[in-house]
């Protein structure tokens, strides 16, 4: 038995639009029959459907949570994604998690964050409280070791063409890194109070050393300057580079003293006594014509003076009397005026005045990217004058090129930077001043060599400190790089650091001798039970 949906009322009476629209839906909604079921005993018969009641049924459904069943005919919603699986592990990728490499579009995103992480990484091991210590330790011993095979390299051809055997020159200069490592465990080891004791007596005895030169006799002239005293035998030694060591230690002690009674605001003290002594030692210096020695000495005094804290019009007072000083001795001497000619030149000159300048910027182009190789520089052959002392970077120029040059830049940039940061750390005023003036003792030599040698500041006559042939300018750098080395580990984080790190390092020698007993206990003689 069918029953017909019953037409609602107001579809089948109205007319006009209304009434079309409602016979137009009403038409097109199928017709629900229903199927009359025999009445079973004790089963309820559903009574018919209202009108309306079967929307409100479906409303219900709805709003119920849970799987519904689409209706015929309706598409059925598309499935939402599934979550991104890690490879190898099966499990969701969580979000804010790095992208999987070789997705694409996600490769400069990680070259970012690898750059800012190794920039992050670099930053914390640069502000390590041993940072300075190991920069110190290790740039001065690296620069001391390729100094030692360029000494060998470019010492040759002079040793043999003066009748010495071939590692002569390289012999001696061992020699002297080896008294010199001695000094410099010394002065690092040396406590703060003996480095101060030093102070008066050395500078006492560079001023007597430096008067002894200009007697006759004692005093010995090496190529026009007057400033060696000869020890007997190959052995001589120049007093004048023990002088920049005396100077530190006492303008150190002196500016530290005076600060300690609160006296550096006053312009007398700062200068009295630092600038007279200091012009004494210069006055001394340039006696015996050594013009390179003695700007040395002005720029250890002007670093001083502006670690004291000088003010800017007593500063630029000290430096325009010693310009103007500097400026009469040059212009009073004609080989001086020579040498302010030769910069920039291209060709040896008049009477080759400019021989030795030309002839150096010779080797470093021939060098090239990775120069000629080691012991193959030619201008060495005679060409090249003192390639063992004030041009050993020529020579390192041509034989290991650019490539072998810029770490000796690089190394005498961190030594530079090291000191730097000492001097700006510490607590005493006296480590202060000290590591300040060797700073500027090490750097100014090291940029009027290397000037010198690019051809962009005058030949000054100074060897490369710790790179350069000879002992007397050797065993006082190496004394002062130890002071550097003292001040590092003076530093309260560098002690803190340090003192957490012996009891680790007595451990682990704990354990080797553990190891080692008992691997010799487990060796038996043969034949024993």
């Amino acid at each position: 038995m069918r029953a017909e949906r019953p037409v609602p009322p107001a579809a089948a009476t109205a007319t006009g639009p209304v009434g079309r629209f409602l016979a137009a839906v009403a038409a097109a909604v199928p017709a629900v029959s229903v199927r009359a079921a025999p009445a079973v005993a004790g089963t309820a018969v559903t009574p018919p459907a209202r009108p309306g009641h079967g929307a409100a049924l479906r409303e219900t459904q709805r709003s119920r949570p849970g799987p519904r069943t689409a209706r015929p005919g309706t598409p059925r919603a598309p499935r939402p994604a599934a979550a991104p699986r890690t490879p190898g592990t099966g499990r969701p990728t969580p979000r804010g998690a790095p992208p999987r490499p070789g997705r694409p579009g996600r490769g400069p995103r990680r070259a970012a964050d690898g750059a800012r992480g190794l920039y992050l990484r670099a930053k914390h091991a640069w502000d390590r409280p041993l940072t300075a210590y190991y920069l110190i330790l290790g740039g001065s011993l690296m620069i001391l070791g390729l100094g030692l095979v360029m000494v060998f390299s470019a010492s040759q051809i002079e040793a043999l063409g003066s009748g010495l055997p071939s590692t002569y020159y390289f012999r001696k200069q061992l020699l002297a890194a080896v008294l010199g490592g001695v000094l410099l465990l010394a002065a690092a080891r040396m406590p703060v109070a003996l480095q101060r004791g030093l102070a008066y007596p050395l500078l006492a005895v560079s001023v007597a050393l430096l008067c002894l030169v200009q007697v006759p006799g004692i005093g010995h002239e090496v190529k026009g300057n007057q400033n060696w005293i000869q020890l007997g035998g190959p052995f001589q030694f120049q007093p004048s580079e023990f002088a920049k060591l005396a100077l530190v230690l006492w303008g150190a002690d002196l500016l530290a003293r005076k600060g300690d009674r609160r006296l550096l605001n006053q312009w007398k003290h700062i200068l009295v006594p630092l600038v007279p002594v200091t012009f004494l030692l210069l006055g001394l210096i340039m006696l015996g014509r050594d013009m390179g020695t003695s700007l040395i000495l002005a720029a250890i005094l002007v670093g001083l003076l502006w670690l004291a804290g000088a003010p800017l019009r007593l500063f630029a007072g000290v430096l325009a009397v010693a310009g103007a000083l500097g400026g009469l001795l040059i212009a009073t001497s004609g080989n001086r005026m020579a040498r302010f000619a030769c910069l920039g030149a291209t060709d040896p000159g008049p009477n080759d005045q400019c021989w030795q300048a030309v002839h150096g910027i010779y080797a470093l182009a021939s060098g090239g990217w990775f120069g000629t190789g080691l012991g193959d520089s030619m201008e060495k052959w005679g060409q090249l004058p003192e390639p063992h002392t004030d041009f050993i970077f020529a020579v390192t120029g041509e034989e290991l090129g650019l490539a072998g040059t810029l770490p000796v830049l690089a190394l005498f940039a961190a030594l530079g930077y090291a000191g730097i940061r000492v001097a700006g750390r510490t607590e005493d005023p006296f480590v202060r001043y000290a590591a300040g003036g060797v700073t500027t003792w090490i750097t100014a030599q090291a940029v009027v060599n290397i000037g010198a040698v690019l051809g962009l500041l005058p030949i000054a006559g100074v060897p490369l400190p710790l790179f350069s042939y000879g002992g007397s300018a050797l065993l006082p750098t190496m004394f002062a790089v130890g002071l550097l080395i003292s001040a590092a580990r003076s530093e309260p984080a560098a002690k803190a650091a340090l003192a957490m790190r012996q009891p680790a390092v007595r451990k682990k020698l704990a354990g080797v001798r553990r190891k080692t007993m008992g691997r010799s206990a487990v060796r038996r003689p043969s034949g024993e039970r």
